[in-house]
């Protein structure tokens, strides 16, 4: 440990020294109940008592690890964003001829589309939220992902929004960001006090070519980041000074597959200094998500980034030499008190999860644990 290392003080709220995005690989038993119940054959009771089980063993792994924070490893997901958003007031899931495609040929099987006014009326992951928060050993922090507002409007944009219910897009962005303010509320009401936005769509747009792709679409990109910015902002206004909440960026995660290419810097000032959010998970496993620079853009104080240096992609384990050489080059941008290391993304954003082992994914996480021991003196 460095003397640096040894003058930064232990952080005492999330994220951590040593932190992760929040999906895991879904263990065989939880694997075949899933499908058990999809055939028919297992009660929605009798699943969430196998699903009770399996998060209860991930989250004592993680606590063994020396995580300091834990979460059900989206163990009741599907998917990791469609899960909450299909139980928004006026938002359906559906199957559709065109489907989300990524590299590889590799494509999602179901799309959403808005055929109401969106609202939160059903308490959409609270009671996963308490079985957590009821599980985890003193000392550690419950964290609780959901998807981010965005979501709702990137993947099918203008074309999967009712005409009839929202002619302009002006009222379905107010709905769209009551419907999250009234949601994170909920989740401070609660007890969390550690909430993520998993934000794909802001990564999306440091890629030339899904722009492309919107404005072939009949997007109005222009202003677009801002929009964003401004739906995050209302989703998190208000919430407990004690309440941290985190932003996950990536490019795309299904079956080790990706989505977009790009580094940060178009989105960066926006991102940093224009979203009021403590803490940036942020994707930096390949070149695909450029180098550091745009970290230079982040406030001085109090904000956290949380450099996604180990993939969750491959099985393949980092060096702990190159991970330090990395976070030493990140922290040419940003002091390495405002640093922190994890794996790039989660190891299952859908229930099929990527393609490693679950020792694997366990390995990784031990060295991140390992990697911030020695970096930072602690965890």
């Amino acid at each position: 440990m460095s003397e640096l290392a040894a003058a930064i003080p232990v952080r005492t709220r999330p994220p951590f020294r040593a932190d992760h995005v929040g999906s895991l690989l879904r263990p065989p038993a939880l694997r075949e109940a899933r499908a058990a119940r999809a055939a028919g054959t297992l009660a929605a009771a009798g699943l969430r008592e196998i699903e009770d089980v399996a998060i209860a063993d991930a989250i004592r792994r993680q606590e063994a690890i020396g995580l300091r924070a834990a979460t059900d490893g989206e163990y009741r997901r599907a998917y990791w964003h469609y899960d909450f958003i299909a139980r928004l007031e006026g938002c359906e899931l559906y199957t559709p001829e065109s489907k989300v495609e990524f590299k590889g040929g590799v494509a999602l099987p179901h799309v959403l589309r808005v055929n109401g006014r969106i609202a939160w009326k059903e308490p959409v992951f609270l009671d996963d939220y308490r079985f957590v928060a009821g599980q985890v050993a003193p000392g550690v922090v419950a964290k609780q992902t959901i998807p981010s507002p965005s979501v709702v409007h990137f993947r099918g944009g203008r074309q999967a929004i009712d005409r009839n219910v929202y002619p302009d897009l002006q009222p379905f962005f107010d709905d769209l960001g009551t419907a999250y303010r009234d949601a994170v509320r909920a989740f401070a009401a609660a007890g969390c006090r550690y909430l993520q936005l998993d934000e794909v769509n802001i990564a999306y747009l440091c890629d030339p070519e899904q722009i492309e792709g919107l404005k072939k679409r009949g997007e109005h990109v222009e202003g677009l980041l801002e929009i964003y910015a401004d739906l995050i902002n209302r989703a998190i206004a208000g919430r407990p000074e004690d309440m941290v909440i985190s932003m996950h960026l990536c490019r795309g995660n299904f079956r080790s597959t990706f989505i977009a290419t790009g580094g940060y810097e178009p989105v960066a000032e926006v991102l940093f200094n224009a979203i009021d959010v403590d803490a940036y998970f942020m994707e930096y496993d390949t070149d695909r998500a450029g180098g550091f620079e745009p970290l230079r853009l982040v406030p001085r104080g109090n904000k956290i980034v949380v450099l996604g240096l180990v993939t969750s992609k491959t099985g393949e384990l980092e060096s702990k030499d190159e991970l330090k050489r990395r976070i030493d080059a990140a922290a040419k941008y940003l002091p390495l008190e405002q640093l922190a290391l994890s794996p790039q993304c989660g190891f299952a954003s859908t229930e099929e999860g990527n393609l490693l082992t679950e020792d694997q994914q366990w390995r990784k996480l031990e060295l991140c644990v390992e990697v911030a021991r020695e970096v930072w003196g602690s965890v």
